[in-house]
């Protein structure tokens, strides 16, 4: 991938650059060293900007009980300095012992540091290399700050090192147990108040590295003063910072085991900086959700027996420019309009390279900052949730981009990837595949899972590359993979983390949803994982499963010249020969209309009207078929130039000044006639996932591109669905039907001339004659408009 510039690192120079939220480098003051060391306490003691920095005061003299300290340890001072060691506030701070209380401080360029409490002011001795000290007179360790003196400045703070660990002794247990499911609760960077002091908490897990240290606008990026500590065998590093808060950036400044130091990006940062920048941000949400209603009423229909119609979005793209606010009060408005229940979010979380559309992920528990912050995000969610339309998003467990600042080799060796490279180097896409058997790292995805739905009220996750996740031969040649340990290629591992997901998702999230994007025959993607298959394994525990073989074979007989069709007549049924084997999701994705692909409607052979006519009638089909169903953004209004993530969809194409406007309005008008007249009719998606639901009519009307069947709802009722592909009328053409229905109407027809069609229609209901058709007792006669989709019900009484 294309290298990215880093946030300034500091530590190399005694005055190193501030960076902006933006990540450009701000002038440099004549107190750069002052205003922000220390966690950014003692601001009352700053000057304005541009004001001559005031002469600090004389430092006091040490009291005479201020004795010298016993010397540091030569090994902890070199270790301090290096970076290197793993209980920092086991040497700095305060410490009661013989002859009274020890206090030592690290603060490299301060020329004094005094101790106060109360009824105590006591300079401390300087040690060199920014070390000060000093053993006062007292039996417990006082409440106490340090007064630190610069050059041309003076600070009032609480020492970082008097401070008792922030993490208990369960949250550590639970992480080393991989089992933490509120991992970002415990890791990260947290706002809080710790022993009556406010400030943050920095935490991560970094189990090979020889130290930790706390760097970022706060002390300029120098984490020379800022050593975090080891807690146990955790692997787990904390420091809490007092008067660090929202808004800061920061890194972790690591110190590899051969001694070098990586600066790394937060794993778990809940809020970044706007690419191609990359720290790390504070953050804390302050949104009050306002959807409770629609969190209550998720649940109380299973999704695979609930109208489900998706719209799949790219928010960068969908109106180029817009903040999630923006986006908030146009796009929830424009998806319920059209009729969809829900959108599809493709990938939100941070990442570095727009080009990937959001699938090379980095910050993994964060918004991408391109659009706002995590609480406009969140006003987003809401927004649709109250406009009656949930949210599905993308999801990337699979792999993760190279980058040197974020999750490769985090702590200097393979960390969050496999240690084999035949395991960890995925062969597409040039990144690092997830090492799924160690607990900590499944623990951090499968947290990640569950974050998405509880803090950002996410009702759906789209798994995106399972199949490339399920297979260790995946895009592998012979010798550059190795077998599990039964023989096989299936990664055991991968199995054993998504069927934990999917488990933990549901239970703590009712009413969620998750969707697997497999593209193989994998046995049991939407089975429960406690129920056994054919293969030995238990289920996946999925709620759906993109149908990737009805797109490929559907897409490939409507490219087909109408006159070829009967020759591939059994690509638009095979479908139906495993249509139950799964819970299925009919995608015309983001996938098929880009790199040459074509827009839907520019695969449909013919003239503009037959392209239109046959993207209609598709789409007609699409909604008929067994499965639920989804339609990528631009497709709905019949957009002929493929989608660009630099420029979106044709909005152009709708305005009224266009001449061919009524051509593509008439489309997506359909679109919104398709979506409720599918809401509206249960035959068409309480029993997506049974036999029950669906009868043949004929499917064996080759000659005539036709292809008539039935859907059932729970108590039978029917709705006759007709598709023809050919671009001739039909007149009187005989389908069999159900003997108990006295008359049939006609509730949609994508040839009608609102969608742009000719109009050819049956208007009267049509009453069943005793002529037998299909292997049916009864029949009526229809006039089947060219390349359209007729759908009939039975007459209401």
């Amino acid at each position: 991938m294309t290298p990215r510039p880093t946030p300034a690192s500091g530590g190399e120079t005694p005055r190193p650059p501030r960076r902006t939220p933006t990540g450009a480098t701000a002038p440099r003051t004549p107190r750069a060293r002052t205003a922000k060391d220390g966690a950014r306490q003692g601001r009352a003691a700053q000057d304005g900007p541009g004001t001559p920095p005031a002469a600090p005061p004389a430092p006091p003299a040490s009291p005479p009980g201020v004795r010298a300290a016993p010397p540091l340890d030569g090994a902890d001072r070199e270790r301090l300095l290096a970076g290197t060691h793993h209980d920092p506030h086991g040497v700095l701070g305060a410490h009661p012992g013989p002859g009274g209380v020890l206090f030592r401080v690290l603060r490299p360029y301060a020329k004094a540091v005094t101790v106060l409490a109360e009824g105590l002011r006591a300079r401390l001795r300087d040690d060199g290399d920014g070390f000060f000290s000093g053993l006062l007179p007292l039996t417990d360790v006082p409440e106490y700050r340090l007064r630190v003196t610069y050059d041309d400045n003076e600070i009032e703070i609480h020492d970082p090192y008097r401070f008792l660990p922030t993490l208990g002794g369960l949250d550590l247990h639970l992480i080393g147990e991989g089992r933490h499911e509120e991992l970002w609760r415990a890791l990260g960077a947290q706002p809080l108040t710790h022993q009556g002091v406010t400030g943050t908490r920095f935490t991560v897990w970094a189990p090979n590295a020889r130290g930790v240290r706390a760097v970022g606008d706060f002390n300029y990026w120098d984490g020379t003063g800022f050593p975090m500590r080891s807690l146990g065998g955790s692997g787990v590093w904390e420091l809490f910072l007092p008067g660090v808060g929202e808004g800061d950036l920061y890194k972790f400044d690591i110190t590899r085991p051969d001694g070098s130091h990586t600066l790394r990006a937060d794993p778990m940062a809940r809020r970044t900086e706007v690419p191609p920048a990359n720290a790390s941000i504070v953050a804390d949400t302050h949104h009050v959700w306002r959807d409770a209603d629609w969190m209550a009423g998720r649940a109380r229909r299973p999704v695979h027996e609930a109208p489900f119609s998706v719209y799949e979005v790219h928010l960068a793209s969908w109106r180029p420019g817009l903040t999630y606010r923006q986006l908030a009060e146009q796009l929830p408005a424009y998806v319920a309009d059209l009729g969809f229940t829900h959108v599809e979010l493709m990938p939100v979380a941070e990442h570095p390279f727009g080009g990937s559309w959001g699938y090379q992920v980095t910050g993994f528990y964060a918004p991408t900052a391109r659009m706002g912050t995590p609480d406009d995000f969140r006003f987003l969610v809401e927004a649709l949730h109250r406009a009656g339309v949930g949210v599905l998003m993308d999801w990337v467990p699979a792999h993760f981009p190279r980058d040197d600042w974020a999750l490769a080799e985090f702590d200097g060796r393979p960390l969050y990837e496999h240690e084999d490279p035949l395991k960890s180097a995925h062969p597409d896409w040039g990144t690092l595949e997830f090492d799924f058997g160690r607990a900590e790292v499944r623990n951090f995805l499968v947290a990640n899972a569950t974050y998405w739905c509880e803090e950002f009220h996410i009702d759906g996750l789209r798994v995106d590359a399972v199949a490339s996740m399920l297979y260790l031969d995946y895009s592998r040649e012979e010798g550059q993979w190795v077998p599990n340990a039964h023989g096989g290629r299936e990664n055991l591992d991968a199995v054993a983390f998504l069927q934990e997901m999917n488990a933990t998702v549901y239970r703590r999230n009712p009413g969620v949803v998750t969707v697997a994007e497999e593209s193989t025959a994998w046995d049991g993607v939407t089975r429960a994982t406690h129920h056994i298959g054919p293969g030995g394994f238990g289920g996946l525990g999925f709620g759906l499963k993109w149908n990737m073989g009805w797109m490929h074979d559907s897409l490939g007989y409507v490219a087909k010249e109408p006159v070829h069709r009967r020759y591939h007549h059994h690509e638009m049924t095979f479908s139906m020969v495993y249509a139950y084997s799964e819970n299925y999701v009919l995608p015309i994705s983001h996938d098929e209309v880009v790199h040459g692909k074509r827009s839907l409607v520019s695969k449909m052979p013919g003239d503009w009207w037959q392209q239109r006519a046959t993207h209609r009638a598709y789409l007609g089909f699409m909604w008929a078929h067994p499965g639920k169903q989804l339609l990528f953004m631009g497709q709905e209004f019949a957009q002929g130039a493929e989608w660009s993530e630099a420029y979106g969809p044709d909005w152009w194409l709708l305005d009224p000044s266009y001449g061919a406007e009524p051509d593509h309005r008439g489309v997506r008008d359909l679109v919104r006639d398709l979506n409720s007249t599918y809401t509206a009719n249960p035959a068409l998606w309480e029993r997506d996932t049974v036999p029950e639901g669906f009868a043949w009519v004929d499917g064996d009307a080759a000659e005539d591109n036709v292809f008539a069947f039935l859907r059932l709802d729970a108590s039978g009722s029917p709705l006759l669905a007709v598709s023809h592909f050919s671009p001739v009328v039909r007149h009187e053409y005989r389908i069999g039907v159900p003997d108990d229905v006295p008359a049939w109407t006609e509730v949609l027809n994508t040839d009608a001339e609102r969608y742009g069609g000719g109009g050819v229609h049956n208007a009267e209901p049509l009453k069943p004659d005793s002529v037998g058709s299909h292997g049916r007792p009864a029949s009526i006669t229809l006039t089947l408009p060219p390349l359209a989709t007729l759908w009939l019900r039975p007459e209401l009484p």
